[in-house]
């Protein structure tokens, strides 16, 4: 088992910044991958970002790129998603997700293990 737990969420202005914190812990030897995902109300979830173990492959969604980085600490456990020039639109509870499988195109449905959800709200 992997457990993932995530901070940093919160109320910001539009343009303003927020990072998330990912924290992961147990079985993570065979975690090939982390990701973050995003889900507004009323709307399904979707991929943000995503990074191999090494660190070394990221591939983020055509809405945040430019914009948000996605990196990891191999010593602290932790991903970080730095979000910066925030929109309305990246409103949404972002989740940190782990897989044992690497894949440009993930699909929610075929994840391994999700964090409990950070609220994000960017008003207008």
């Amino acid at each position: 088992q992997v457990q993932l737990v995530e901070s940093g969420g919160g109320l910001v202005q539009a343009g303003g910044s927020l990072r998330l914190s990912c924290r992961t812990s147990g079985r993570t030897f065979s975690t090939v991958l982390w990701a973050w995902f995003r889900q507004a109300p009323g709307k399904e979830r979707e991929f943000v970002a995503s990074i191999s173990r090494s660190g070394g492959r990221t591939n983020y969604a055509d809405s945040v790129k430019g914009r948000f980085t996605l990196s990891r600490d191999s010593a602290a456990n932790t991903v970080y998603l730095q979000m910066n020039s925030l929109k309305p639109e990246d409103t949404a509870v972002y989740y940190c997700a782990a897989d044992s499988k690497w894949a440009v195109v993930l699909d929610p449905r075929t994840i391994d293990y999700w964090g409990q959800g950070t609220q994000v709200t960017v008003s207008s």
